[in-house]
């Protein structure tokens, strides 16, 4: 509990001074461009009438589902490159050869080979933030103590109970920490991916807003879109304190 504590006391620290350097910046611009923050919050009733629901619902659900689909993959991955070694190395030297290469930049490639559905955005994003997963898992992976293994090869230990008993629990608060910094990689690609292709999503709501001057819509959409990955920043945690209990004594 002390730590989901010490985590909420950082949240709002560090909105307070967010909040505190946009007021400012609005009081000395004094531009229709950047509201105050507090219009902007008094405003959002009146945008959530004009269907901001919708918008946040397909962002998430797109959101989440790639989230789910590159943690699994990137387990997985991991765990064979780890199990069989020449393979390991074979698929290892391209992931940290293809890690630096601008995904973004796939775009087109991808929009040309999945259409311009839903599968198009949720590609992309797997394809950005699944390596950088997988190269902190096998960072894990390696510093595991050799020692671990040998206790519990001493006991018969098969590698299915390897896996659970010495693997999973060492990889796991990594793996966790991984996807969370994933979190905010894949809603700044997401808001990419939804202005092409779409009429639902929050990033085509922020630049539709931007295109019609409609500054005060477009704050308020992109301060729902940071609460929607503050929010799987904090399932992320609870996650973490319920899988990970030694970690909070």
């Amino acid at each position: 509990m002390k730590k989901i504590s010490s985590a909420a006391v950082r949240f709002f620290q560090g909105a307070l001074l967010l909040h505190l350097f946009w007021w400012l910046g609005a009081v000395l611009l004094h531009k229709t461009m950047l509201p105050n923050p507090i219009a902007v919050y008094r405003s959002i009733p009146e945008v959530w009438s004009q269907g901001l629901a919708l918008h946040i619902l397909y962002s998430m659900q797109r959101v989440s589902l790639a989230l789910l689909i590159a943690f699994v993959l990137s387990v997985c991955t991991a765990l064979a490159l780890y199990r069989w070694k020449q393979l390991g190395r074979i698929i290892g030297s391209f992931v940290y050869f293809s890690y630096p290469i601008p995904k973004l930049a796939l775009l087109p490639v991808v929009l040309l080979l999945c259409g311009m559905g839903e599968t198009a955005k949720i590609v992309l994003i797997v394809l950005i933030i699944l390596f950088q997963i997988i190269i902190t898992l096998n960072d894990s992976l390696r510093n595991i103590p050799a020692e671990h293994f040998t206790a519990v090869q001493s006991m018969g230990a098969g590698y299915r109970q390897k896996i659970r008993y010495v693997i999973w629990p060492a990889i796991l608060p990594d793996a966790l920490s991984a996807l969370r910094v994933a979190i905010g990689t894949a809603i700044s690609v997401l808001f990419v991916s939804e202005t092409y292709g779409t009429r639902f999503g929050m990033g085509f709501y922020i630049v539709d807003a931007w295109m019609r001057v409609d500054y005060t819509s477009m704050y308020v959409a992109i301060l729902l879109l940071s609460f929607c990955g503050y929010i799987l920043f904090w399932l992320t945690d609870l996650l973490e304190y319920l899988l990970c209990g030694w970690r909070n004594r």
